[in-house]
């Protein structure tokens, strides 16, 4: 943990990681105290819906002896609702212009706003500054507070406007209400893989989903006690060094780095840009489907923590070293709003499907499964399934399966032949191994322990 480089920094941090979470209990204290106050005297607290614009900021510190900074930052609503921003690179001037909208929120309540300078490979990022608003509308010009309140790092604006929560509101309170946006993280480093071809193996997504609690409400999907591999990781002594490899693997996979891809989803073209993609070597060469709809198969968890959906292509070899890529993109979570294997393909299926014809012309669907043995989701919820990623992914027609029908075994085959003959990707990318050359992820964090 301690930055031999800046060790005053590393002090720094510490300090205000407690200092950080004492005030976050304060914080949520009081607004316990001012729950149960009103409960008591009858008194109905007004709840909002808000909109949150993070515009900027200036006057930030640099962080390190040499360069800028690459600031991020952790926002949070009485340390119920967290939003995470971009990371940008190499400014004491981030322009951000990213928008939270939250509804139902009571108007007692205190936004808290963290922020912290990107430092690739340090075990924790640099501490810039923090500060504390209220939710009132209007805009703001707040001052950054550094170490211990001490100093002024620079100044935040931001913008809030509030409209009156409906009615029943404070059923579901804090409740996530866009913008639908993602970041795509790469575990790729440098020599890793002698002879790749594509980078996307090496890729996770992050999608913020609205909808979850309206839609689930408390329904979750505890790990499966009668699969072998999820009692290796969940039960027993031995369980511990399991769980701890895998979440060191969920560390790396999405790390918040500078070069992390970000994007809003409000249409169909900007979800076919996530399944866009792939290199292959052809007869003539290299080849690029950058452009085109990739025709692979994804593993996929939608996050009990956070109401994430996250996932990464099933046949990457990245990953053969885990028994359970649901429990690494869960974070060995013992339970799950759901998880299962999810594809793309063309309306009529990827038997039916022409290269000649170009993906913006063609109806596309999603087909997501259940096929977890880590969780081993109830199939009875798949319509859930296909209701909140309609809603989120404008556009598209969701179709469910449960792992064993047999349309979900020709659908995915088709899929998979498509990529074998017209695509270029080989047997194994479909059934991955690691080959000579190739230092999957388990290799990694082996090589980042002992260092």
């Amino acid at each position: 943990m301690f930055d031999l480089k800046n060790p005053m920094q590393c002090v720094a941090n510490i300090v205000e990681r407690a200092h950080a979470s004492a005030q976050m209990v304060k914080v949520a204290a009081h607004s316990q105290r001012i729950k149960v106050a009103t409960d008591q005297l009858g008194i109905r607290i007004k709840h909002v819906d808000l909109v949150i614009q993070f515009i900027g900021a200036s006057g930030i510190p640099r962080m390190d002896l040499v360069g800028s900074a690459d600031p991020y930052f952790v926002a949070k609503l009485d340390d119920k609702l967290s939003y995470v921003s971009s990371v940008k690179p190499g400014t004491q001037s981030p322009v951000w212009n990213e928008i939270w909208r939250v509804k139902n929120v009571p108007v007692s309540a205190t936004l808290f706003v963290l922020l912290r300078d990107k430092d690739i490979g340090a075990t924790v990022d640099d501490y810039i500054g923090k500060f504390y608003t209220s939710v009132s509308p209007g805009p703001k010009e707040v001052e950054i507070q550094g170490p211990m309140n001490m100093q002024n790092r620079g100044t935040f604006w931001l913008k809030i406007e509030s409209s009156p929560s409906s009615e029943g509101s404070e059923r579901l309170p804090y409740l996530f209400d866009g913008p639908v946006h993602y970041s795509s993280h790469s575990s790729l480093t440098v020599g890793a893989l002698a002879n790749l071809r594509d980078t996307r193996l090496y890729r996770t997504w992050k999608v913020y989903i609205k909808g979850v609690p309206e839609i689930f409400g408390d329904l979750v999907q505890s790990w499966n006690r009668s699969h072998k591999a999820a009692q290796a990781i969940f039960q027993g002594p031995a369980s511990i060094a399991v769980r701890s490899g895998i979440q060191a693997g969920h560390r790396m996979l999405y790390a918040r780095t500078i070069t992390n891809g970000f994007g809003v989803i409000s249409n169909r073209d900007e979800v076919l840009s996530m399944m866009c993609g792939g290199v292959h070597a052809a007869s003539d060469g290299s080849k690029s489907y950058a452009h085109r709809v990739k025709p692979a198969v994804y593993t996929y968890v939608i996050s009990a923590n956070d109401d994430t959906l996250r996932f990464s292509e099933t046949g990457a070899a990245f990953f053969v070293d885990f028994a359970s890529k649901h429990a690494l993109h869960s974070n060995c979570a013992e339970s799950v709003r759901y998880g299962g294997e999810f594809h793309p393909r063309p309306v009529g299926g990827w038997q039916n499907f022409s290269d000649d014809v170009p993906d913006a012309a063609v109806g596309w669907e999603l087909v997501f499964d259940n096929n977890s043995g880590t969780y081993a989701p109830n199939a009875g919820l798949l319509p859930k399934v296909k209701e909140i990623m309609e809603f989120n992914f404008p556009g598209f027609n969701v179709v469910v399966h449960s792992h064993d029908e047999a349309a979900l075994k020709m659908s995915v085959e088709a899929c998979r032949a498509y990529a074998l003959s017209k695509r270029g990707v080989t047997e194994h990318e479909l059934q991955p191994h690691a080959a000579e050359g190739e230092e999957t992820l388990s290799c990694q964090i082996k090589k980042r322990a002992s260092s």
